[in-house]
Parts: structure tokens; sequence; C-alpha cells
């Protein structure tokens, strides 16, 4: 069985997205910055970068994430709404989205089916875990998501993807979580961020 894995571009003041997310801005106000050197991977001295998103993602069997992570909306689904990412989103595999809504699955192209599950994140895990098989399940974002599998114990690996700026505000990954306990494994620098991997104590 593979692990439960979470990695998040995360600033120097602990902030994962930006304030006043909207439609336009889905990951808030100045939250650019956390994301800009993804797109900077194919320049020359980055190669680490590319390396580290690559790795992350190739042993991954199913998604989780939620539902900010994927909609906009709340309440009951829109369903002409199918995602942030087009027709063809990029995870490849089963995504399983926390909801309180129930909506049929979602087949998208390029191997994607969205699952909207509202029994909670260990139904979802399970479910995951069922269709990943021998592969990894990563939990997709946002913070939040992330925040209620750390409380709950079942995070086995987190990578912090930690970028020189400071929001002042927005969403911390960390608000409201005490008594966590990581071991790091690994540090990748590159010159606009630092990858940061951590195993949890529950893989210490």
């Amino acid at each position: 069985m593979g692990i439960v894995t979470a990695n998040l571009a995360i600033s120097l003041d602990g902030f994962t997205a930006g304030p006043h997310q909207s439609l336009e801005q889905p990951f808030g106000t100045g939250a650019e910055a956390l994301t800009a050197w993804m797109f900077e991977k194919e320049q020359p001295g980055r190669e680490r970068d590319a390396q580290i998103l690559t790795d992350l993602h190739e042993n991954t069997g199913a998604h989780i994430m939620g539902r900010n992570m994927f909609s906009p909306g709340r309440g009951a689904w829109d369903e002409s709404w199918t995602g942030w990412w087009g027709p063809e989103p990029p995870y490849h595999a089963p995504v399983f989205v926390l909801t309180h809504h129930e909506r049929a699955p979602l087949e998208m192209e390029g191997g994607t089916t969205f699952h909207f599950v509202t029994e909670g994140i260990e139904s979802a895990l399970e479910r995951a875990r069922k269709a990943a098989g021998e592969k990894d399940v990563e939990i997709a974002g946002g913070a939040s998501a992330v925040r209620q599998y750390l409380a709950a114990g079942l995070l086995d690996e987190l990578v912090l993807h930690l970028v020189p700026a400071v929001l002042g505000a927005g969403e911390r990954l960390f608000d409201d979580l005490a008594d966590l306990a990581f071991t790091p494994t690994e540090v990748i620098t590159s010159p606009t961020v630092t990858h940061l991997r951590y195993r949890t104590a529950r893989q210490a």
C-alpha cells in the first residue's frame, strides 16, 4: 500500500492562499507569488524544481481535494461547473472531492474522474486507497483539506514549497493545529523556492 501525501506552496508567514479568493482569483490576492516558480521550471537552473514536481506525482494513484479546490460555489451544485482546469484536468486519476452535497461522478478527458464524497474524510480516504491500489494517495488541497487529514493523523508525508514572500493575510495551513510532530527527510534549494519534505509522526 502506498502512503498518503500532500504538497503545498507556502509563504514565509505560513499562508497557502491569499485573501479575497474569488472566481477571478481562486487562490486569493497576491497568491501568484506562491506559484510563479512552477511556471519557471523550464528555465536554466530550475531543473530541481521540475524534478521534484515529477517525483511527487509519479507514484500517485488517486487524489482527494476539498470542494473549494474544485469549485468556487457553495450549497447545491451548479452542474455546469466541471472544475478550474478545462476539459482535461491535470490529475489523470480518480479524484475524490469532499462535499456536503451529492453529485454524480464526473468523467473528464485524460483519465480523470471526479467522485463527490459526502461521508467525510475517512470515507474519501478509504475510497481513494481502493482506487490507488499499491500507489500513493495525494491530498491535492486546499489547505483546509490538508489540515483535516493532519488533525486526524491520516497524513504520512508533507512537502512544503517555501517561497520567500510575505502575504500578510489569507489561509494558513497550520491554524488550529497543535501537537504535530514532523521529521525532515529532504531539503532541495532552488533560486526562488526551497522544497522541504517531512514525515509525520505517524511515519517517523
